[in-house]
């Protein structure tokens, strides 16, 4: 009674007071404010499960990071940065370039305005050692394609299915069609492995979460990982909040708060 902790729950924590099972709250490290608390579990437990479980990131490789100013590519680069010379492709709109070179993005690449496929190739012609794709549709093919031999290709996300303001219902039939399949023969030929991964299907892996939570923790406390907050809003903002991703604004974390924070309420009483 009394700790503070983060908790693990796949929905409704947009809300005042949640019920979560003890299993699923891990203690914050000292120094660790709420907000960083919340932006930890979900991203760097997937990042970190991602590279290292499934990945087996080593030194001296190549990792391709889509949506690399969001919050699981944020945890990605900060993670890639804990193992020796580890090359960063990470795409991002152009205005988020400086501060992903900043946070130790090798080569950042705009997909609005390039073949990301292209330009890896031009800087590394075999390609990568580890796609991470949340994006799903035809961009996991380009992803398959882009690994060198023993590379793997990671996804964990449909992104592509999310146009826009509302359901495109011909855009998600598209990237539905689209979307990569492949057999373990054909794997067979291409020496390449294709992972997925899924966060809110691992509920009853206490030990296994635990142990990377654990990891995690000792991570933050050494000053190696850090969460990005890119904004903090309180819950009568929360289609303010929800706009800043949609136009794609953030980089980091988008917190959602039941008040708004202290130091805004000090400002108008002062």
């Amino acid at each position: 009674v009394g700790d503070k902790v983060m908790v693990l729950a796949r929905s409704g924590l947009w809300q005042e007071v949640v019920n979560v099972p003890a299993s699923q709250t891990f203690l914050m490290p000292e120094g660790m404010s709420f907000e960083e608390a919340a932006a930890l579990l979900v991203n760097y437990i997937t990042a970190y499960m991602i590279l290292f479980d499934f990945g087996n990131l080593r030194p001296n490789q190549s990792v391709l990071i889509h949506m690399a100013a969001g919050g699981v590519g944020t945890a990605a680069i900060q993670l890639c940065k804990t193992v020796e010379n580890v090359t960063i492709f990470g795409t991002a709109s152009a205005s988020k370039h400086d501060s992903l070179k900043e946070r130790g993005v090798t080569h950042p690449i705009d997909y609005r305005t390039m073949d990301y496929a292209e330009e890896v190739r031009k800087i590394s012609p075999k390609g990568v050692d580890i796609v991470l794709d949340p994006l799903g549709g035809s961009d996991t093919s380009k992803a398959f394609n882009l690994l060198k031999p023993m590379g793997k290709l990671i996804t964990y996300g449909v992104a592509n299915l999310l146009t826009g303001q509302k359901k495109n219902l011909m855009a998600m039939a598209k990237t539905w069609w689209n979307q990569f399949s492949i057999n373990a023969l054909q794997l067979l030929h291409h020496n390449k492995a294709v992972c997925g991964y899924h966060l809110g299907y691992m509920d009853e892996e206490y030990e296994l979460v635990g142990g990377v939570v654990a990891k995690l923790i000792n991570l933050y406390s050494q000053g190696k990982i850090k969460p990005k907050i890119d904004s903090v809003w309180p819950f009568d903002q929360v289609a303010d909040a929800m706009r800043q991703m949609q136009e794609k604004k953030n980089v980091g974390k988008v917190i959602l708060v039941p008040e708004a924070p202290k130091e805004e309420s000090k400002k108008e009483e002062n």
